[in-house]
This record gives structure tokens, sequence and C-alpha cells, in this order.
């Protein structure tokens, strides 16, 4: 059984099936179609003899015809016989000149026999030379004895040519018969041998791969296939072969793959759980000291570690500082790693430092350092870094001589990464936290500011004025300031309720509409002003509780405006929440001239606070007002300013 490997996995031209294929078709093909243009040109020279014996019959006809007219024509002598006379001439000069010449388009020729074509030309000398020249004589006046005496003559060579182009003919019709006897048996020989040639070069090496497939199904894994060709077939066997080897092979040491796979995806599975498990708890709300000693715990768990420690950058990034220790004594953890390439020693880190240059993931503790005298044989370090920033190290001290292959060491970086984001988040937060505190803090100061400093002046100026006419014993002008002071110490008194209730204010998700009820009803018990609320157009997504909450700033410091400036009857809110959001506040009071308002040089801190209320929201703040006609205040916070809920 032949098995050589071709040398390459397609056969050469000659030999490829399709190649066999298109070569017997077309020879086929060509034979059919020979055969077919022969049968047809058969056929058109008989049609063409056919119409040639028409026409030399019809000379027999024209050459009496001829012989008739001109007998008639003197009995009495007729005009019209003439004119006919001339006309039967003219038509057998016709016929005889495309007998001679043929005439494809009816289709008319003579066969191409020689002993036909000289019977032709005797014929049209004949009428040339004798015929003719007799009947012109009659027609002038001669008698047509002549025309009459060589008139058998010429209808016998013309029955002499009609019938050598009949034995062609038939002739012909012969070898037709014949080309279409060998149609048919090519028909019914080439059928059957396309047939076979089919089921021998297709249909058994199918059956054969078939039959060898079921086998190798069975498990029959000895099974080998004939490789008898060089086409594609061959080729295929050659492949099925090579798959029978392969397959023979894998069932061999299948259980020993099987084990080793199962290691492999244990090993993974493993990895994944551990990151996973990291991840997870590196997501949780602990302090960065708890964070770190988590961590710790769980590496040296996964890798069996006997001590580690976690180490990070100061702010300058120029010292490490440890921030937490696992199995090591106290002097060993305080002192500051830094890897060589042929050892460790101690001394001071820095991030341009050789350790950050080039992690040294396994290495032997050299006897004369302290590690040997804790008990460990090796020692492993490896970046906390968040992006491209380190943000310091962590090393695992193993009591074994230990060697981190490349997945062991793959996951320790990729662990050291995940720690360095939750660091770097942590210290984001922190300075989001600070951040946000200290602009909180600053508009709660602007918001003491523009109402209890500035009402704690005036109180002050009033008491300057009641000391000086105590002094000067001015009762009256004593009467006019006390109740100055009370009204300014109880306006005072609801600046400092409003703000408390303010600085109080938390929401959920959701829950704007039942703040802003509560605010209207605290306002209302205030300042006794009448408030209508309209929040019919709420269709929209709630907006986040941060934005939410800036809103309702805004809405506080509008109502409180209204009640310590506007002297108004009314005030109306409307609040719309469809694609966009948007908060109206307008009052009947006194109102403003805004531009005397912007010239002023302590200019009211409540428009500043709101301006930079909603340039916290990315939204957009209006404050229309004319003298007599009372003020608004129009925030619009657009779809694409919310925040993700």
């Amino acid at each position: 059984m032949n098995t050589t490997t071709p040398q390459s996995d397609q056969p050469a031209v000659r030999d490829r099936l399709s190649s066999r294929i298109i070569a017997s078709s077309v020879a086929a093909l060509i034979v059919v179609l020979s055969m077919i243009a022969w049968t047809l040109w058969l056929s058109w020279q008989l049609e063409g003899a056919g119409g040639a014996i028409n026409d030399a019959g019809s000379l027999r006809m024209r050459a009496n015809q001829v012989a008739v007219e001109l007998a008639s024509m003197h009995e009495p002598p007729n005009e019209e016989h003439v004119q006919r006379a001339r006309e039967q001439i003219e038509i057998q000069d016709g016929i005889l000149a495309q007998l001679k010449r043929g005439n494809p388009a009816r289709p008319l020729f003579l066969p191409s026999d020689s002993a036909v074509l000289e019977q032709m030309d005797s014929v049209l000398r004949f009428w040339r030379d004798s015929m003719k020249p007799a009947a012109i004589e009659a027609i002038e006046g001669v008698s047509s004895n002549a025309y009459l005496r060589v008139l058998p003559e010429f209808v016998q060579q013309a029955d002499t040519l009609v019938r050598m182009i009949e034995i062609d003919n038939s002739a012909k019709t012969s070898l037709l018969r014949l080309s279409q006897g060998i149609l048919i048996v090519i028909a019914c020989i080439g059928t059957p041998t396309m047939i076979y040639l089919l089921y021998l070069w297709i249909i058994f090496p199918v059956l054969r791969l078939g039959d060898g497939l079921r086998r190798m199904a069975a498990r029959e894994f000895g099974m080998r296939l004939p490789v008898d060709t060089q086409d594609e077939f061959g080729v295929l066997a050659v492949g099925f072969n090579r798959m029978a080897d392969e397959l023979e092979g894998l069932y061999g040491d299948l259980e020993a793959r099987v084990i080793e796979k199962t290691a492999q995806l244990a090993a993974q599975n493993g990895e994944l759980g551990a990151l996973y498990d990291m991840t997870a708890f590196l997501n949780q709300p602990n302090e960065i000291e708890d964070m770190c000693q988590g961590f710790l715990d769980r590496v040296m768990q996964q890798f069996g570690a006997g001590g580690g420690t976690i180490r990070t950058l100061d702010p300058t990034g120029e010292n490490l500082s440890m921030v937490v220790s696992r199995g090591l004594s106290d002097a060993h953890s305080r002192a500051e790693h830094c890897m060589k390439a042929d050892g460790c020693f101690c001394g001071t880190a820095t991030r341009s430092g050789v350790l950050f240059v080039k992690d040294i993931h396994s290495i032997p503790v050299p006897d004369n350092f302290q590690c040997s005298e804790e008990g460990f044989s090796s020692l492993a370090v490896f970046r906390i870094q968040a992006q491209k920033e380190v943000l310091g190290s962590y090393s695992l001290h193993f009591i074994h001589r230990q060697t981190l292959g490349v997945e062991e060491r793959h996951l320790l970086e990729t662990l050291g990464q995940h720690l360095g984001v939750a660091l770097e988040n942590r210290r984001l937060s922190a300075q989001a936290r600070k951040l946000a505190m200290v602009q909180e803090r600053s508009l709660m100061a602007q918001g003491l500011h523009d109402s209890i400093a500035q009402g704690l002046n005036f109180l002050n100026l009033q008491l300057q004025l009641l000391d000086q006419a105590a002094v000067r014993g001015d009762l009256t002008e004593v009467n006019e300031i006390v109740p100055l002071l009370r009204a300014g110490v109880d306006e005072s008194y609801q600046d400092v309720r409003e703000l408390l209730g303010n600085f109080r204010s938390r929401l959920g998700q959701g829950d704007l509409l039942a703040a802003v009820e509560a605010t209207v009803a605290r306002f209302r018990r205030q300042s006794g002003i009448e408030v209508t609320l309209m929040a019919d157009g709420l269709a929209g997504a709630p907006l986040p509780p941060e934005q939410q909450l800036q809103v309702l700033f805004i809405l506080q410091e509008a109502l409180s405006n209204v009640r310590k400036h506007a002297q108004a009857t009314k005030v109306e809110i409307k609040i719309e929440n469809r694609h966009d959001f948007r908060l109206h506040v307008s009052d009947d009071g006194v109102g403003y001239d805004p531009e005397e308002v912007a010239g002023r040089s302590d200019e009211h801190f409540g428009r500043r606070i709101m301006h930079e209320r909603a340039k916290r929201m990315q939204a957009s703040l209006e404050l229309r007002a004319s003298p007599g006609k009372g003020a608004s205040v129009a925030l619009l916070l657009p779809a694409s300013a919310r925040q993700a809920a």
C-alpha cells in the first residue's frame, strides 16, 4: 500500500481529476460537434444539389417553351410571341448562369464532382454556341427549323446533367445516414463510458473514503486508505492517512493529554479566580492600610510565601516607606530594599533606582544578608504601578528556594497593577472629596458672608448708634434703634435657620420633588408669601443626587432673595424634566435694575453663588428683573450635561 506523501498538498495539473474530466469532456464534445458539423454540411450540400436539380430540370422546359414561342410568332406574325420568346431566352441565360456560379443563400450549387462540372460546361457551351444563336435568328425572321433541329440534343445533355446530380445526391444521402448512425453509436457507447469513468474517478474513491471514515468512527485507527492516484482523491487519501496517524497518536496518549489540559485549565481558573477575588477585595471601601494588608495576605497564601512587604513611594517620589509587613522581624521590616541583578542590599530606593529599571522576580539570598538570618532562601519583588506611574513595590519572601514561572510572574505583575490602580483610586477619591469639601466650604462661607455677616454688620452699626444715644440720653433715638435691632436679630436668626436647613439637605435618587415641596412649605411658614408650584412635566429620567442637590440649593437661594429683598406677595415655581431639565422661579416684587446691580462694587453674593452652582453642573442660569415688575431665575440643564445616575 503506497502512502508516500506528495511534495505538495495540490496535485500537478496533469494529474488532477478536474483536468481528466475537462479533457475527456472536451474530446467528446469535439467528436460530437465534428459529426454534427459534418451532417449539417451534408444536409446543406443535399439541399443545394436539390435546388440545382430543379433548375437543371427547368432547362428542358425553358428550351421547349422557346420552341413553342418561335413556332407561334409566324402564324400569323405576333409581336407578343416575340417578346415572350426573348423573355424565355433571358430566363434560360439566368438559370444557366446561376447553376454555374451557385447561390448559397437559396442554397443552390452544383456538386464539386469534376464530371458534373464538365457536363455543366458542356450544356452551357451548347446553349451559347448553338441554341441561343438559332433562337435569335428565328426571332429576326429566319426559320426556326435550325433551333428545332438542335433542341433534342440540348434536352438530352440537360437530362444527363440532372442524372449526374441525382447520382451524387444519392451518394451524399447515404453518407448522411451513415453519419447519423455513427452519432447514434457514439451516444450509445459514450454514455456508458462516461458513466464508468465518473464511477471510477469519483464515485468509487468517495465510497472508499466514506468507508474509511465509518471505520475510523468505529475507532479502527489502524485503517489506512490506498494511495493509487495522484489526483485530488489521492491527496485526500494522503490527508486521511495523516489524520489517522494523528488520531492514533492522540488516542494513544489521550489520558496524559487530558490530565495536562485539565491541569492547565485548573491553573488558568486559579489565576482568574485570584484576579477576580483580588479585584473584588480591592474595590471594597477599605482604608489603604487594611487594603494593603488584605492584598499581601492573599498573595502570600496564593504563592506560599513565608513573608512579604508592601512599600510605597512618598509624594516626592524619592523614598520608599513601609505600609504593611508579614512574617518579618521589625528590624527587617524597617529596612528599605533595592534589588540588584546579583543579589539585594539595604538602602533607599528611588523612582530612578535599580528596582524600577528592571524587576527582580526571584533571586537567591546571599548568606551574609539579613534575609538569610530571617530563614528565607529566595526573594521576589514586583512593582506597584498605575498606568505608567510607579507607586511602590511589594516583595514575597520564600523559605525554600523557588523560581517563578512566566505565568506566575505575569500574574504577580498584574496583581501589582491592580493594587496600583486601587491605591491611585483611593488617592484620587481623597483629593476629590477634599476638593468638593473646599468648594462647598467656599459656598458656605459666601452664604454666611451674604446673610449672617451683613446682618451682624448692620447690628454692630446700630449698637454703636444706640451707645451714642444712650451717652447723650436721647431716649427718642433709643426707641427708634431698639426695634431695628430686634428686626435685625430676627432676620439673622431666620437666615441661620435657613442656612442650617440648606446644609442638612441630602437627596437620594428621585427625591428632588419631595425636597422642593419641603423647601416651599418652609418658605411659606417663614415668609407668609403665597407660592405656586407647577411640576407636571416630569416624564424624563430623574437627575442624579449631586445635580438634584445643586438644583435645590439654587432654588433655596432664589427663595431667600425673594424673602429678603423682593417684597413680593406671590411666587411662582415651575419645574420641567423632559429631554432637558428646566427650573423657573418668578415673583411679583419690587424687582431691581440689572445694570445698577452689576455696577455695584459690593455685588450680591447670592447671585454669584447661584451662578457658581449652575456652572458646577454645566447648566446655564439666567437672571431677569426690572424695577417694579418683579424678578425671575431660569435654570436650564441640557440633556448632554446630565451626569450618569
